[in-house]
């Protein structure tokens, strides 16, 4: 029997996945395809810029890189990663608005913890990234939810979220491209965000750690292009742009022209909590201005190209499959939420059983909508190969159509 997960914020992906790898029949029957984590390295369809890997290279081997960097980040990777941001802004960053962190995750523990005061609550999208749910636990920082719609192409209803505010309000996180929902909001639906937290008199926490992975209608527009409206904490990080996940460089970007996070004891308390931390290293943070400059467009616009493919090859196939319904089409990220009709399988109680047994039976590793805070429902990712996507699609419609309460023969 399946382990209850009553909430998103008791568990990460990870774990879940984890669970799940734990009752996998024998790989050699049939193998393990896993839709589990967004972690593109995990086959080699995606593959890191070459001029990314070389600049890691030069950096390591000038035998220059191997004491300690500055706890709050090189200033060179600083400065290039604020040149980056300032790209696609109405306005300039410097190198003290960023602060380097050990990848997105470190870059989310910065953020909670610089708004955490006693009795503060901070307001979480859900479904979500649990990681958020778990560093405010740490943190003793109460968790509020709004909801994403479905039928709004996961937007949320911003008076329901305003409504769930108060004067203990610390923050609004907005995760664009959307993890795990794989949609990309408008210029409108973030400027309309901006001004909702501006009547808050609060800050938003802009997760954009997809940032500029995008193949729909929308393109992507930084949260920071709001900053004047109100200030922005951006979070981000090289891994998902350059498929580097495993290096660990992220950062924190305070984007406010306005200057309320530029105020002495705010950018003393954040350097004191970087003192605290272990950044990534130091020849890594060295190579990051080569990285960003020398990678060819070529290479983003093939990264583009295989997530779109695989997005439509998922959108299409989902959809056909009995019990499962993809609502929206995924136009950016590299995940999607798929909802489970229960009323049409039988032996299936609930998301995370459907996940348990469909790993035993099939090897096919899906997360459960409840890790992330939506029950009913199920996280597919689609930054894999192609064939392996459609093989692991394949064995899902077979399980589905096993567990369906109407007896389809030709399966």
């Amino acid at each position: 029997m399946a382990p209850d997960v009553s909430s998103g914020g008791t568990i990460t992906i990870k774990g879940t996945v984890k669970l799940l790898m734990s009752v996998v029949e024998d790989e050699e029957r049939k193998r393990v395809i896993s839709l589990g984590m967004g972690d593109p390295t995990a086959c080699s369809y995606f593959r890191a810029a070459n001029q990314a890997e070389q600049a890691v290279v030069e950096a390591l081997r000038s035998g220059e890189l191997n004491g300690y960097a500055p706890t709050v980040g090189l200033a060179s990777a600083r400065r290039a990663i604020a040149d980056y941001l300032a790209r696609d802004l109405p306005y300039d960053l410097t190198a003290d608005d960023v602060y380097i962190t050990s990848g997105c995750t470190q870059a989310i523990d910065v953020a909670l913890t610089m708004l955490t005061r006693s009795g503060a609550n901070i307001l979480l999208p859900r479904p979500g990234f649990p990681i958020y749910e778990l560093t405010a636990g740490f943190r003793h920082l109460e968790v509020r939810h709004y909801d994403l719609v479905p039928e709004r192409n996961w937007e949320a209803d911003l008076e329901a979220v305003e409504s769930l505010a108060d004067q203990n309000t610390v923050g609004v996180v907005v995760i664009n491209p959307g993890n795990p929902c794989g949609n990309v909001y408008s210029y409108q639906y973030l400027k309309n965000v901006a001004e909702m937290a501006k009547k808050l008199r609060v800050p938003v926490i802009a997760d954009e750690v997809y940032g500029h992975l995008t193949f729909g209608s929308n393109p992507f527009v930084p949260m920071g292009t709001f900053g004047a409206t109100a200030p922005i904490l951006t979070l981000g990080s090289l891994s998902k742009r350059w498929i580097v996940p495993g290096w660990r460089l992220g950062w924190f970007v305070t984007m406010d022209p306005c200057g309320a996070f530029k105020q002495p004891k705010v950018v003393e308390r954040i350097m004191k909590y970087c003192d605290t931390m272990g950044g990534p290293p130091t020849f890594l943070q060295a190579a990051v201005p080569n990285i960003i400059e020398q990678t060819n467009k070529a290479f983003h616009a093939k990264t583009l190209d295989q997530l779109e493919l695989g997005a439509n090859i998922l959108y299409e196939v989902v959809n056909e499959i009995p019990g499962l319904h993809c609502p929206y089409k995924p136009q950016g990220a590299m995940a999607a939420m798929v909802k489970l009709d229960l009323s049409v399988l039988e032996d299936i109680s609930n998301d995370m059983d459907f996940c348990f047994k469909l790993a035993k039976e099939e090897n096919v590793i899906v997360v459960p909508g409840v890790a992330l805070g939506l029950k009913g429902w199920l996280r597919f990712v689609f930054s894999i190969d192609p064939a392996s996507l459609r093989e692991a699609l394949g064995r899902i419609k077979v399980f589905c159509c096993r567990h369906s309460k109407t007896v389809l023969s030709e399966y």
